[in-house]
């Protein structure tokens, strides 16, 4: 297993880790990718890549959704939002890999979603299986 650490900058942010995932299966024929974050308030998604506004109206759907400050969580450490949002997107995702490269669509990329930001140390896990 192989790790991607990551700083965030935003509280709500999406970003595109594709190119660090696609480096870690080079030669490996056949297989599946799976990447994954082992954080509670982050998801792994894979969405298009080439209009970004496409990551905004995730966000903006999902603070529709998914308000601030009305959530029972919220009395604790204040962050209920961000917990619902990444139990609605997940963990992570399983990708075949094909000829040596992930086999996405292509207008597809792996994204990071942030929903707690900002932070310093992200983890993504990054298993691959031949």
């Amino acid at each position: 297993m192989d790790t991607i650490r990551l700083s965030t900058s935003k509280k709500e942010e999406i970003i595109d880790i594709t190119e660090e995932v696609r480096s870690r299966v080079k030669g490996i024929k056949e297989g599946i990718c799976l990447v994954y974050t082992p954080h509670a308030t982050a998801a792994i998604i894979v969405n298009e890549n080439y209009d970004p506004n496409v990551g905004k109206d995730l966000l903006n759907l999902l603070d529709k959704l998914i308000p601030q400050g009305k959530w029972l969580h919220d009395r604790i450490d204040n962050n209920g939002a961000a917990h619902l949002k990444s139990s609605i997107l997940g963990p992570s995702v399983a990708i075949p890999i094909k000829n040596g490269d992930l086999a996405l669509g292509t207008w597809q990329s792996i994204m990071f979603c942030e929903f707690d930001g900002p932070r310093k140390d992200r983890k993504i896990h990054i298993l691959t299986i031949e």
